[in-house]
């Protein structure tokens, strides 16, 4: 693993981002895939992708189904599809393994490889070097950014959807578990754009209403020349400050993008907000980073 100076953390606190290549070897990000594989391969299809409806009524009952099954899965490994991939009986109009867009959001707690690469020393490491005192994992996300289809990610801020008070105690981290390149969708970020908070939130509904959660505030027009490109290299890990401004675009490639991601939030003297759509169950209480 590649040293971390402190003028590289200096950097992350002035940008809101920090590429770090070859964090992890090819071997770990193998493991990673092999493993994701596995996981496909037991999946079975959620019973919300397979209703056929007739009525309005029907369609609602199923957006519910969808809604819920997304709420719900912070303590559960869970797939989430792209769009057009299954027929209405929920058969796959593609192979399963080239329909998915993420799993999540818990592969960090539950699964071995996942939970051993997010508690890895170097991981650890690299908290105590940024400071962090109570770390906790909040949500992991495998992604696939399918070739052809693997769809875009509009600008937006974690903490829109990853809420706390204070803000600025949300960090992503994201490794690369192939090359990711301008053509098959790589990170862009607005450098600098971490400093003056965030202008939208999604925030869950009261209970009973049509939809689980809801926007809150707008996000501003972004001017695209503010963008720059981050391709990173297999096995590379981009740190991502809660509120920097990073969007991706779609992958136009016949190459995928799979990347592994999770959030961890700094837990001393910070509060969760009780209106993100993630909360912390009694089956899963938010883990310490560091073991």
């Amino acid at each position: 693993m590649a040293f971390v100076s402190q003028q590289q953390i200096q950097k992350f606190r002035e940008d809101g981002f920090l590429v770090l290549e070859d964090f992890f070897t090819a071997e770990e990000c193998d493991r990673m895939r092999s493993q994701i594989q596995r996981i496909i391969a037991e999946m079975e299809v959620p019973p919300h992708c397979r209703t056929e409806f007739s009525t309005k009524e029907e369609e609602q009952l199923q957006a519910q189904g969808s809604s819920d099954y997304f709420l719900t899965s912070g303590d559960k490994i869970r797939f989430f599809f792209e769009k057009g991939v299954l027929d209405e009986r929920g058969n796959f109009l593609i192979p399963k393994e080239k329909s998915i867009s993420k799993i999540g959001h818990a592969l960090h707690a539950y699964d071995p490889v996942f939970k051993q690469v997010t508690h890895s020393s170097k991981v650890q490491e690299l908290g105590r070097k940024l400071g962090l005192e109570r770390p906790v994992v909040v949500q992991s996300m495998y992604i696939f950014k399918q070739p052809g289809i693997g769809g875009e990610v509009t600008p937006h801020q974690d903490a829109t959807f990853l809420h706390t008070e204070p803000l600025g105690r949300v960090l992503g981290f994201w490794i690369a578990l192939e090359d990711a390149t301008q053509e098959n969708g790589c990170l862009w970020f607005i450098p600098g754009s971490h400093t003056s908070g965030i202008t939208r939130r999604m925030v869950r509904t009261a209970p009973g209403t049509s939809t689980c959660v809801e926007f809150v505030g707008s996000e501003p027009a972004y001017d695209d020349s503010q963008f720059i490109p981050l391709p990173t290299r297999k096995g590379g890990l981009i740190l991502i400050h809660g509120e920097v401004v990073h969007k991706s675009e779609l992958n136009s490639s016949a190459s995928s993008r799979h990347v592994f991601t999770f959030h961890v939030m700094e837990a001393k003297d910070t509060s969760w907000s009780k209106e993100n759509w993630l909360q912390p169950t009694p089956e899963l209480p938010f883990p310490s980073l560091y073991t």
